[in-house]
């Protein structure tokens, strides 16, 4: 007789053969004791997986020990799992105790998990969707620590690529065309330069994925997975957030080492439920009793529908009427959009109107007035203003990047200089081309961006010779007005990791110095009377090659900073949503729908939910 074991919470019941694979998912919240666990694809409960060999390990054995509430899964490579199962009311927490020995594992998986749901899918927050009144049911996971991550194993860069994805959550209203099969990939639209051409598709089909903890097979159905990196490691990957798109093709990018990161103690929990209570029964309830982050905003959590509002934002430069508007429309927020980038410069300590507040960038008739009168203004009718960033994006002129660069910035490959060189020379010769013929960052790779850093001084470059004694060919010394400097045979050359062009330019920095960004980013609210920012070039994030665990850290490093400067919450959009903002993100500042947290199916379809901006 097979051994199996059973799970139960308040919605759902799971059971888990004697491999170690769910074959039963079921709704156990009426009569009806659904199953939503296809037959012909069982589910893992966790995966192993080598990166260098793309290769994944499935249990091929486990034992329930009820007496310690631990599974103990064998794989075929010698390695032993050890994944404690805590039932709670409304979903089951699980998370890798142990795993011996590592016999190379780079990376776990939860999941896939496999389900018989061919409706609507969450990429970003992994979840499957019945929404139908039928059946009115719904299945995800959750990430409860900041290293486990929504998406694959095999995720490049650990931020899943910008992509449609084909879907149909109706094929009887909205059928596919005989060209076209389920989970067939294209890239984004466009000429992967303007924005506003990536979403060229407006069939419903056609889906623009956002994350990969939740895809779909060619039968249509949903399945959901987390994973978890060993980040104590060095590593190289080759990566780009669209890869599919010629303007963005990947670029070869080493990623730092994180001592003390790995995949043990990774955590998720797994749930089932109606869907019309996913959100505010069971997500909430996972949030408040794992102690996730749970931003509020009058007393209301941000995903909660009734907590939205619209912002308002300010065209033209002055500024005399944009508050009275603001409260007579019942917005609560200002973002000062016509104020251009604020760059994160850490030289101005986070006064960005001096110290003494005597720039006055805030027009009005009455007078100029500096962030933090304009804000205390505001504040009288409970208005908050804010700033669009780049995030961190360090510009030229700014305290890490130029005259003086920092150390710590991040890079995409590191070399040797060959000969010495004096202040003025231009034949600069390294002891490996390898990848220094790739241009710049992988977003739009920007010729003017393409640079070198060899101590204190930036040095611009394209190309590289092809044959040795290699060089780098049309040099610049002196770049971002760094000092031209002499440099020894042996010292380091480091290929800085950039952003992108059109005025975003600027390096990024590695993961020590973006926490003191984050800092910065605090630091810049409480000094200035901010409570909103429009973090454009979010996915700057992305750049050191951590993805969501670089996103998670960035942003609970800025509230961390904002709590202890008693700024109770900072309103925040920006260029994308990811697994790595959700929990902190407000809102998505890019056209249409209702709230980002509340998408209404509507004749089958949902539309991809987000904030109104209004301009003024």
């Amino acid at each position: 007789m097979k051994k199996e074991t059973i799970f139960t919470t308040e919605y759902f019941r799971i059971r888990v053969d004697e491999r170690g694979f769910i074959n039963s998912m079921q709704n156990i919240a009426n009569s009806s004791h659904q199953e939503f666990s296809p037959v012909d694809k069982p589910s893992p409960l966790l995966r192993l997986y080598v990166e260098e060999k793309q290769l994944y390990f499935e249990p091929v054995k486990s034992v329930y020990k009820a007496s310690k509430n631990e599974f103990e899964l064998n794989y075929d490579n010698g390695s032993v799992a050890v994944v404690e199962v805590d039932p709670k009311a409304k979903y089951l927490k699980l998370t890798l105790k142990s795993l011996t020995p590592h016999n190379g594992i780079d990376d776990v998986e939860w999941g896939s998990i496999q389900t018989n749901i061919t409706n609507l899918m969450g990429e970003i927050i992994g979840v499957a969707r019945d929404t139908s009144e039928a059946v009115n049911y719904a299945i995800g996971m959750m990430a409860l620590n900041d290293n486990t991550l929504g998406g694959l194993s095999t995720t490049i860069g650990d931020a899943a690529p910008f992509q449609y994805i084909i879907h149909s959550p109706n094929p009887v209203q909205f059928p596919l065309p005989d060209h076209l099969h389920e989970g067939e990939i294209f890239t984004l639209g466009g000429d992967g330069i303007s924005d506003v051409a990536f979403y060229a598709h407006k069939e419903p089909y056609y889906r623009i994925m956002y994350g990969n903890a939740a895809m779909v097979d060619e039968k249509a159905r949903i399945s959901i997975a987390y994973h978890s990196r060993d980040r104590d490691r060095d590593r190289e990957v080759l990566f780009s957030l669209i890869p599919n798109m010629k303007a963005n093709i990947p670029n070869h990018l080493e990623v730092q080492r994180v001592p003390g990161v790995d995949f043990i103690g990774s955590s998720v929990a797994f749930w089932g439920s109606p869907d019309d209570l996913a959100l505010m029964d069971v997500i909430q309830t996972i949030v408040l009793d794992e102690g996730l982050p749970y931003p509020t905003v009058d007393g209301k959590w941000v995903k909660d529908p009734a907590a939205f509002k619209p912002d308002a934002m300010t065209h033209g430069g002055v500024y005399d009427s944009i508050i009275s508007y603001t409260n007579r429309l019942g917005f609560k927020t200002i973002s000062l959009y016509d104020q251009g980038f604020l760059n994160p410069d850490r030289g101005n300590k986070g006064y960005i109107d001096g110290e003494n507040y005597e720039k006055k960038p805030i027009n009005l008739k009455s007078g100029a007035l500096s962030h933090l009168e304009f804000s205390e203004l505001a504040a009288r009718l409970g208005i908050t203003i804010g700033r669009t960033t780049i995030t961190n994006s360090m510009a030229p002129g700014t305290k890490d990047a130029s005259p003086i660069p920092s150390d710590s910035i991040w890079y995409q490959q590191k070399r040797l200089l060959t000969q010495f060189i004096d202040a003025e020379d231009t034949l600069i010769y390294v002891n490996d081309p390898i990848y220094l013929d790739e241009i710049a960052s992988w977003e739009g790779h920007t010729k003017e961006l393409n640079m070198v850093k060899i101590g204190k001084e930036l040095i611009h470059y394209v190309g590289v010779s092809d044959f040795a004694p290699y060089r780098l060919l049309n040099v610049t010394r002196g770049y971002w007005n760094s000092q031209k400097i002499a440099h020894h045979k042996n010292d380091t050359i480091y290929k800085l990791q950039v952003t992108v062009g059109w005025g975003y330019e600027g390096v990024i920095p590695n993961l020590q110095l973006q926490d003191e960004i984050a800092k910065y980013y605090a630091d810049v609210c409480a000094g200035n009377g901010l409570a909103y920012y429009d973090f454009d070039g979010q996915e700057f994030l992305f750049y050191n090659g951590h993805g969501y665990y670089s996103t998670k850290r960035f942003f609970g490093t800025m509230f961390d900073r904002a709590k202890d400067l008693g700024v109770p919450y900072i309103r925040f959009t920006g260029a994308t949503l990811s697994e790595g903002s959700w929990h902190y993100q407000s809102i998505w500042n890019v056209d249409g729908g209702k709230n980002l947290y509340d998408p209404n199916p509507e004749n089958g379809v949902v539309r991809l939910a987000r904030a109104k901006i209004f301009e003024m």
